[in-house]
């Protein structure tokens, strides 16, 4: 059985090198800047940070073998992808990030309700992604996430 920096690595070693220094970049900023508590994993067939369930025991209410999704990282076909559910679950946590992305970017902000698109590798603005990375202790997501799913 793979080990999930095996499988992590393996993620990374399968995609373009244009590709794989976007996501390792992404990967470094989030790591440095994630509160602590928050695990790498790989799922959902990409990168991923979760609370590990011996934090948060209960685990995502979809799949209780899994543990508490918070922010992937992505190499789509179009474009590189950061899905943040913290941006999904709070409000002003979104507002703040719409209002700082055009002071980092020139270009127009692509994202859904959790998904951040990012179709020219060369604008994206890292430091504000690990600016947001910071922005929510495991904590808080918990605290989120269950307010959110009660």
């Amino acid at each position: 059985m793979q080990t999930i920096q095996q499988e992590v690595t393996s993620y990374i070693d399968n995609l373009s090198e244009d590709r794989q220094n976007v996501i390792n970049k992404l990967r470094a900023i989030i790591i440095d800047n994630l509160p602590a508590g928050f695990q790498e994993v790989y799922s959902y067939k990409m990168i991923g940070y979760v609370v590990p369930h011996s934090i948060y025991p209960n685990g995502y209410h979809c799949d209780t073998a899994l543990p508490l999704p918070f922010i992937n990282i992505a190499s789509q076909k179009n474009f590189i992808a950061i899905y943040h559910m913290g941006i999904y679950s709070d409000k002003s946590l979104l507002e703040w990030f719409k209002a700082q992305y055009p002071k980092h970017c020139t270009t127009k902000l692509d994202m859904g309700k959790s998904c951040i698109r990012f179709k020219n590798m060369n604008k994206i603005p890292f430091e504000l992604i690990g600016e947001l990375a910071s922005k929510v202790t495991v904590e808080q997501w918990i605290d989120l996430y269950e307010k959110a799913t009660k």
